[in-house]
C-alpha cells in the first residue's frame, strides 16, 4: 500500500497512557496494509526541562554538549513507543537520528539537513518491522558530531524522511485538529482549513503560526511530499498542505476558487532595533547587515526612512528573533565608528499581525481593509512589510490579540460554531 510517515510532538507523548494511545494509532495504519515509519519528539516538556538544568548546571553551555543533552529526550520517547507497540503483537526497530541516516551540518542548535541515507530504515520496513526514528537530531556530514535541528525539528525531521522514503503522505499529529484560520486560543471561532497550499502555509509559518516549521513546510513543496495536519487526540480528517488545493488532496468537493484569505497569523518572539542617524552613502546600509549576518542573525521586516535633506541622515529599522536581540545589539556596537550611526533604539515589546492568502493576488481593497480593521480596534502600526501574498504589520505588543481580533472578523473569517479544540494545551 506504500509507505505513511507519521511525526507526534510532545503533548501526543505526554505520559505512559498516552505512548499506548499513540502506538495503537501506528499499528492501526499497520494492519491497514501500509509499511510505517514515525518520528518522535521529546515527552512533553522534557526539552524545556534540560535546558533549565543545563543552565542550572552552566551559565553558559558548551553548544556541542548541549546537543548530546538534548537529543536525548526524543531517545526515551523512540524507545518507549517501540516498547508499547511490541505490546501490541508488532515488531518496532527505534533508530537515533544518526542511525536513520539523517545527515546535517555541522552548526549546533540549529543544524539543517543536508541528506537522507535511509538505508538501515529501509532494511527495516523489508523485514517487516514498524521504524520510529528520534525527531531533532541528526549527525554532521564533516564532523560526525551528533547535532540538534532547532524548534520544530522533529516536523523536517520527518518530511525529509518522507521525502528520502518516496513515501505516499507525511501525517503531522499534534494536539489540534488542523490548520486553522487564526490561533484558537485567541480566535475561538477560528474555522479549520480542509487544504492550504505550500507558499499560503510558508507565509503561516513564517509569520508566527506554530502548527507547522517553516524548514519543515519548505522541505515538503521542494520534493511535492503531501503533509496531513491532523490531531493525535480525535479521528477528525486534518488539513491538507499541498501544492495547489483545488486539484490536490484527498477529495475533490473544493469550490470553483481558493478562498481569498487563508488566515491571521501573530508573532509574539521578535523585537525591533532601529540605528539611528546612519549617514546616506553607498555601502552603509550593506556594511550593518554584514555584521548581522556574520552574527548568524536573521532577519524579517526592513524599513529604511526618506534621509533628511538638511543632515543627509537616514534610519534603519529592522525586526529580528527576540531571542538574538543583544546578540545584534552587540555586533552593531562593534561597527558604530566605521559606520558613523549616531545610536541603536531596541524594543522588544512589539508583535507581529500577518494576513495571508493566495486570493490577495487578484482581488483588490485588501490592504485597505486590513487597515481599517485595525484602526477600528484603536491599533497603532509601526511598520509594514509585504509579500505577494502577505500583509504584515508591526504593532505594540500589548495590542496584538484586537489586532487578529478584529482583523478575522473583517474578512468573514469566523466559524458559526466553534471548531477548535485544543487537547494537549501546547499547540506543538
Amino acid at each position: 500500500m506504500g509507505i505513511v510517515v507519521q511525526k507526534y510532538g510532545g503533548s501526543s507523548l505526554a505520559d505512559a497512557d498516552a505512548i499506548k494511545r499513540v502506538a495503537r494509532r501506528i499499528v492501526d495504519i499497520k494492519k491497514a496494509g501500509h509499511d510505517v515509519v514515525v518520528a518522535v519528539s521529546a515527552m512533553g516538556d522534557t526539552t524545556d526541562d534540560l535546558v533549565d538544568l543545563a543552565n542550572g548546571v552552566s551559565p553558559l553551555p558548551p553548544a556541542r554538549e548541549m546537543d548530546m543533552l538534548l537529543t536525548a529526550g526524543e531517545r526515551i520517547s523512540m524507545a518507549l513507543v517501540a516498547m508499547a507497540i511490541s505490546d501490541l503483537g508488532f515488531t518496532a526497530r527505534s533508530f537515533t537520528g544518526s542511525q536513520a541516516g539523517v545527515i546535517t551540518d555541522s552548526v549546533h542548535g540549529k543544524a539543517k539537513i543536508i541528506d537522507v541515507t535511509p538505508g538501515r530504515i529501509t532494511q527495516a520496513i523489508g523485514e517487516g518491522h514498524i521504524v520510529i526514528v528520534a525527531g531533532f537530531q541528526g549527525v554532521s556530514a564533516d564532523t560526525k558530531e551528533i547535532t540538534t535541528l532547532g524548534r520544530g525539528g522533529t516536523d523536517t525531521t520527518a518530511v525529509a524522511l518522507a521525502a528520502a522514503l518516496e513515501a505516499d503522505v507525511c501525517e503531522i499529529y499534534t494536539d489540534v485538529d488542523g490548520v486553522f484560520t487564526a490561533d484558537p486560543r485567541i480566535v475561538p471561532t477560528a474555522r479549520k482549513l480542509s487544504k492550504v497550499s505550500y507558499e499560503e502555509m510558508l507565509e503561516l509559518a513564517a509569520c508566527g503560526a506554530k502548527i507547522l516549521h517553516l524548514r519543515c513546510v519548505e522541505y515538503g513543496r521542494r520534493y511535492g511530499i503531501p503533509i496531513h495536519v491532523r490531531s493525535s487526540f480525535s479521528q477528525l480528517e486534518g488539513t491538507w498542505v499541498v501544492s495547489d488545493p483545488q486539484t490536490s488532496g484527498p477529495s475533490e468537493e473544493d469550490t470553483m476558487e481558493q478562498p481569498i484569505i487563508a488566515g491571521v497569523a501573530h508573532d509574539r518572539s521578535e523585537a525591533k532595533i532601529t540605528v539611528v542617524g546612519v549617514p546616506d552613502k553607498v555601502g552603509e546600509a550593506a556594511r550593518i547587515f554584514e555584521a548581522l549576518a556574520e552574527a548568524q542573525i536573521n532577519l524579517d521586516m526592513i524599513v529604511q526612512n526618506v534621509s533628511a535633506a538638511a543632515t543627509s541622515l537616514t534610519d534603519i529599522s529592522f525586526t529580528l528573533p527576540r531571542t538574538d536581540g543583544q546578540v545584534a545589539m552587540t555586533a552593531l556596537a562593534r561597527i558604530q565608528a566605521e559606520v558613523g550611526y549616531d545610536k541603536l533604539l531596541y524594543d522588544d515589546k512589539i508583535g507581529k499581525v500577518s494576513l495571508i492568502g493566495a486570493g490577495m493576488r487578484s482581488h483588490p481593497g485588501i490592504t485597505s481593509k486590513f487597515f481599517a480593521a485595525l484602526a477600528s480596534a484603536g491599533v497603532n502600526i509601526g511598520m509594514i512589510s509585504t509579500s505577494e501574498i502577505r500583509i504584515s504589520v508591526v504593532v505594540d505588543e500589548s495590542s496584538v490579540d484586537d489586532a487578529v481580533r478584529a482583523t478575522h472578523s473583517a474578512f468573514d473569517l469566523d466559524a458559526d460554531e466553534v471548531e477548535a479544540v485544543v487537547y494537549g494545551g501546547t499547540g506543538r
